[in-house]
């Protein structure tokens, strides 16, 4: 079975001094959109490069999750170094996934162009940081998710089947 890891990068959230509300909504979308509902595993962590890279490297390496999805850390304040933390675990980066998702979001939100989310792979793990604001989740998963499916054939991991209904995948 496939699995998927949402992991969401915030200290406040980490701490418990604020609800996850991010993680809850990717799954939520996962959920409305795959045919077969994936084994989902949850992490939380705090904002920083330590953090974050231990956390990825553990899913892709020991854990061998299919789809990690970030959120969280992708702003420009000092404390958001989730696309530094990717840098040091990818192998293969796969830019248009963050090109695609900032084209997106600026139709909705002129602050858009700040956000630094980016794509990459590890191994037999498809990694994809998505922005912390949950209202951006449907935005960002919504433009990006049709080449998933494909993506993951291509490195050899988990298969999931999208609903077609929901959108069309590759072709």
């Amino acid at each position: 079975m496939t699995q998927i890891a949402i992991v969401t990068i915030s200290d406040r959230a980490s701490r418990g001094e604020y609800e996850d509300l991010a993680g809850p909504a990717i799954e939520r979308w996962l959920r409305r959109v795959l045919v077969e509902p994936p084994d989902f595993v949850r992490r939380v962590v705090p904002d920083g490069l330590e953090s974050v890279r231990d956390v990825l490297i553990e899913l892709c390496d020991q854990a061998d999750i299919d789809l990690i999805l970030t959120t969280g850390g992708t702003g420009p304040s000092q404390r958001d170094l989730t696309p530094e933390a990717m840098q040091q675990v990818i192998a293969k980066e796969l830019p248009g996934f963050g090109e695609l998702m900032r084209q997106a979001s600026l139709q909705h939100v002129r602050t858009a162009i700040l956000s630094r989310q980016t794509a990459g792979v590890r191994g037999r793990s498809l990694i994809i940081n998505l922005p912390g604001k949950p209202s951006s989740i449907d935005v960002c998963l919504g433009a990006v998710f049709p080449a998933v499916p494909y993506c993951l054939e291509l490195i050899g991991a988990g298969s999931i089947i999208v609903d077609s209904s929901v959108f069309q995948q590759h072709d």
